[in-house]
């Protein structure tokens, strides 16, 4: 078997990887493309294995071993872009640069009924005397 062909199919595969990463703004997207370059390693890592006719087969060792850190990878990932999503209500990577909370309430807003009362303030300047008179 000649290395070129693996070798020349990984190095698409990867090349198509990076475009992905550097040219998507989906982060789904972007988990894909790099899901795709750990495949292009893996193609490498076999195809130099079988070529160099390893007696301890190192090579697909570490290509398990590669596939195995993908799917933690994925998962992670993952539950990452669904977190977001709940918090943002987007997943597209320029809105997602800032660390800072979205523009939005400071306060979560209560419903009326536990809401306090806006209106006259006790001008005495003594504590309310309803719940022990001490900071919640």
């Amino acid at each position: 078997m000649h290395i070129v062909y693996p070798a020349v199919v990984s190095v698409l595969l990867f090349s198509v990887g990076v475009y992905g990463v550097l040219a998507r703004r989906n982060t789904i997207l972007v988990l894909m493309s790099v899901e795709l370059m750990l495949n292009a390693v893996n193609l490498n890592l076999v195809a130099f294995d079988v070529w160099l006719r390893d007696r301890l087969h190192s090579g697909q060792v570490l290509t398990l071993f590669v596939i195995v850190i993908a799917a933690a990878e994925v998962g992670l990932g993952l539950a990452i872009v669904l977190a977001l999503f709940r918090n943002r209500r987007t997943v597209d990577i320029d809105h997602l640069r800032a660390l800072a909370e979205p523009d939005g309430p400071a306060q979560p807003t209560l419903p009326p009924e536990i809401r306090p009362a806006t209106g006259a303030a006790d001008t005495s300047g003594a504590a309310s005397t309803e719940h022990g008179g001490g900071p919640l």
